[in-house]
């Protein structure tokens, strides 16, 4: 799966995405570290990525065409907790339902929305 990891999500996320064979942007360290959201957000859709963010704000998109939005919301997150969460979701869901998905991970509960086509 193509998959954009924002810079707000642990290295031990990416590792783990590309051990399991899935096509990562991570920005952190490139000439693209602190992309604006609007920028973020283009580049996702142009490239079909599924955006994988901490940054709520990202939720106000979940009405428009896009190829999937993970959100992690913990009230104190962590690594490990952003990590695992991170994880969950992406073995949930197959690579083919993400389009259109908007999944946000909080502490008891997870929120999943789906786009109108």
């Amino acid at each position: 799966m193509n998959i954009f990891v924002d810079e707000n999500i642990p290295s031990m996320t990416v590792k783990e995405l590309i051990k399991l064979g899935h096509n990562i942007v991570d920005i952190r360290g490139s000439d693209k570290r602190g992309m604006i959201d609007d920028d973020i957000w283009k580049f996702c859709h142009e490239e079909k990525r599924l955006l994988i963010t901490t940054d709520k704000g990202f939720a106000q998109k979940r009405h428009k065409n896009h190829y999937g939005i993970l959100i992690v919301r913990l009230k104190q997150p962590n690594k490990l907790r952003i990590h695992q969460k991170v994880m969950q979701a992406i073995n949930r869901f197959k690579e083919k339902e993400w389009t259109g998905l908007t999944v946000v991970m909080q502490d008891l509960f997870h929120t999943i929305n789906r786009a109108k086509k």
